[in-house]
């Protein structure tokens, strides 16, 4: 069962043990308004073991957002996977630092590592810093990282079909914050879903 955490102001720190066979789940959330500092520390302690992490923030005023992600690959045969996406706007500021690390009898690893990023101001600034610690030989692993605008090609594009400027860039948003929601249980999806439209709405 994939866990849901909406981040509050202030510190989140997650120790998280992932024993062999086992898979683990789980996606953050930052809304407008929320300052805050995320420290996950996970560790892939068992053969087979799995770890998914996803992340979405949105940040519109003067918010100072920091997560920090240290993924351990302790034993073979083991997975793991981190998307983080955010938009920052306003004089807000975001730092994502994320580190895999495969210890030398972690073999047949595989572990994927990415950070995307909207800047919607000038004012607004992001750091972000993906790294690999590797010591073994047999593996699958990478890291990515982007800070990019809204594109306005698609912009005019959409407003040629009629539809708004605001409307336009809300969706361009939605749709950039949404492989992140995808992993949110269906359950909870669609009111995630309509809070983010909503956040997006409001920088």
């Amino acid at each position: 069962m994939t866990e849901v955490i909406i981040v509050s102001d202030g510190q989140l720190v997650r120790n998280i043990e992932v024993q062999s066979g086992q898979r683990k789940d789980m996606v953050l959330l930052v809304y407008p308004g929320v300052s805050c500092d995320v420290k996950l520390d996970v560790r892939l302690a068992g053969e087979g073991a799995e770890a998914n992490i996803y992340g979405a923030y949105v940040c519109g005023g003067e918010e100072r957002v920091k997560i920090a992600v240290d993924m351990h690959h302790d034993l073979p045969h083991c997975n793991s996977r981190q998307l983080f996406k955010g938009i920052a706007g306003g004089t807000s500021k975001v730092d994502f630092y994320g580190k895999i690390i495969v210890v030398q009898d972690a073999q047949r690893t595989e572990a994927y590592q990415e950070n995307h990023n909207l800047l919607l101001s000038d004012g607004a600034k992001v750091d972000t810093k993906p790294q690999l610690e590797i010591y073994a030989d047999d593996v699958k692993c990478s890291h990515g990282a982007t800070i990019g605008r809204l594109n306005e090609e698609e912009q005019f594009y959409m407003r040629s079909r009629g539809i708004t400027l605001e409307d336009a860039r809300v969706l361009q948003m939605i749709s950039f914050i949404a492989p992140v929601l995808e992993n949110i249980p269906e359950d909870e999806r669609e009111a995630v879903a309509a809070k983010f439209e909503e956040a997006v709405r409001s920088i």
